[in-house]
């Protein structure tokens, strides 16, 4: 691959980041990586595992002549970044980050940029239950999607360039507009984390359960359910709170679904069920057929990492 970018600033240094900074050494894609993290201990294990070529005392002196900036912090910490890094931006370069929330990063983040910096919003399809930067790999992002979110009137170079960075990573890019991307998102993310936390939650409140047969005997249903509610906690607090509408109105109709369910339960509705769990089983033969995920058995599946 062509080397896009001659220096990058990666800010947080998590899953996203960390797996970011392999895919693009891997390609050869960056040529100076500079890395910043609030957390005393991210910095202390991407300096020890020489992470970033280097690794900088504050946000603002990490984004010091950086034509690419991503930002990889929780969607709540965006605009506090974005006021710190703004005067600091050099003329003609790019921001981008990988939040799952797109409406309200583009509202805190923009304000705070420079005329001549081009903001393109940006949400890899891909993680993992792990945090920090010793989680992230390069092959992370291999055969997954990327959205971009370019604002209208948006720097033509730099959209392709950053299209280039992604497909450059094993991503598939594809443009979406921000609401859309955040109604998608709460279908396919959000709302899933949430309902898998309460799931979790309902098991822990059963402690005499809990304790016991619930953690003994975990199986596939259970079991996933708590590989999903491992995900990092300010992560999705930020999430939740920053796409409150999209996430309320889809947990409105997981209700409004759930009541039928239970109808049909309750009735003794046999066909309704059978009827019901074959149109959803149809929606896992999709996504197989689309790629992103494999119809091995459960337990004979790949690991998320490697070595694992």
């Amino acid at each position: 691959m062509t080397r896009l970018y001659d220096r990058v600033a990666v800010i947080g240094l998590g899953l996203i980041a960390s797996s970011l900074i392999h895919a693009m050494r891997r390609a050869d894609l960056a040529g100076t990586i500079t890395g910043y993290d609030a957390s005393a201990l991210h910095m202390a294990q991407a300096r020890e595992d020489g992470l970033c070529d280097m690794l900088a005392d504050s946000a603002a002196a990490a984004v010091q002549d950086a034509d690419l900036v991503m930002l990889c912090v929780p969607v709540g910490a965006m605009g506090g970044v974005a006021e710190e890094i703004g005067p600091h931006l050099r003329p003609g370069a790019t921001v981008s980050d990988v939040g799952s929330v797109k409406r309200s990063v583009i509202d805190a983040v923009a304000p705070h940029l420079p005329p001549d910096v081009t903001f393109i919003p940006g949400h890899p399809m891909a993680g993992t239950e792990y945090s920090g930067p010793r989680a992230g790999f390069a092959e992370l992002f291999d055969g997954r999607w990327c959205l971009l979110l370019p604002p209208e009137g948006c720097d033509p170079q730099a959209l392709r360039q950053l299209r280039a960075l992604w497909t450059g990573m094993g991503a598939t890019v594809e443009e979406m507009e921000p609401d859309h991307h955040d109604l998608v998102c709460a279908v396919i993310s959000h709302a899933p984390h949430l309902i898998a936390y309460t799931m979790v939650g309902v098991a822990d409140d059963l402690r005499r359960v809990t304790d016991q047969e619930v953690i003994k005997f975990s199986a596939a249903g259970f079991r996933d359910f708590t590989r999903i509610a491992a995900s990092d906690p300010t992560m999705w607090r930020d999430v939740f709170l920053n796409n409150k509408d999209a996430t309320l109105e889809i947990l409105g109709r997981f209700t409004e679904e759930l009541f039928a369910l239970q109808r049909a339960i309750r009735t003794g509705d046999g066909d309704m069920l059978h009827d019901y769990f074959t149109r959803t089983r149809a929606i896992r033969k999709g996504i197989i057929e689309a790629g992103q995920d494999t119809a091995a058995p459960d337990f004979g599946r790949a690991k998320t990492r490697p070595g694992e």
